[in-house]
């Protein structure tokens, strides 16, 4: 079997596992903000924060492609990595849902700000094609899970990396990254409708409540799948892998 058969029939398996173990669930109301769920100008002011970083992400993820073009099935991956965990949905304690996000790995591999780019464009297709999330509030979306949550994996594995833990640094890259994505969430929502006594910080942590439940023991599981994930590509895409100059030793 080839280097690229194995890599995609590996990470399927993964993700199969991953759903079949914590995502087969019944439906609910997807943790992604609904479209039209948002006041307008909350959206807009959404929308207009998150444009400089994909503006950003393209022009690294330009710069890659050009540079290193047998890089593009790996980028390939780390998108579809993104969209399959985060379509998965796993209800939460008041019928709404939580879900990794799948973005820490990306953020590893190829930066941040590229993770802009690919988390974008999955958020788009859930709203088209899954009905998860919406249109007119992606970018909300987006600044919640391809923007501050790469950018949190990515700080995370860089600090971990200067003590040569590597390993731990992609565990806790994904995990605090998924996280980063929910304390977000709930911060924007506290902000979109803050609560009539209390005000935005009571609307904050009943937001946040809502999703500790699950989310706190599926972003470690995440956080255990990007390493499993790491440990194949480190079998199967070396190549990439020294490329992007990753491969270290603990």
């Amino acid at each position: 079997m080839s280097r690229v058969s194995r890599i995609f029939s590996l990470v399927a398996m993964a993700g199969l596992s991953f759903y079949l173990v914590v995502g087969a669930a019944s439906p609910a109301q997807a943790m992604h903000i609904m479209e039209g769920f948002l006041p307008v100008g909350w959206a807009i002011f959404w929308w207009v924060l998150s444009l400089p970083f994909f503006v950003l992400g393209v022009k690294s993820l330009t710069k890659i492609t050009r540079q290193n073009p047998e890089l593009k099935l790996l980028l390939a991956l780390a998108g579809a990595f993104s969209f399959v965990l985060s379509a998965l949905k796993i209800p939460s304690v008041t019928g709404s849902c939580s879900h990794p996000t799948g973005t820490g790995l990306g953020a590893v591999l190829f930066g941040p700000s590229v993770m802009a780019v690919l988390g974008s464009l999955v958020l788009v297709f859930q709203a088209v094609l899954l009905a998860h999330g919406g249109i007119t509030t992606l970018g909300a979306n987006a600044f919640s899970m391809a923007i501050v949550g790469p950018w949190t994996a990515y700080g995370i594995y860089r600090l971990c990396l200067k003590q040569r833990q590597q390993k731990i640094g992609i565990f806790l890259a994904a995990t605090l990254g998924s996280l980063a994505t929910y304390i977000v969430t709930s911060i924007q929502l506290a902000l979109a409708f803050p609560a009539a006594t209390g005000g935005v910080l009571a609307s904050f942590i009943k937001f946040a409540g809502i999703f500790a439940l699950t989310q706190l023991p599926l972003s470690i599981s995440e956080g255990l799948l990007t390493v499993l994930v790491w440990n194949w590509l480190q079998s199967y895409a070396s190549e990439e892998l020294q490329t992007l100059k990753l491969l270290r030793q603990n």
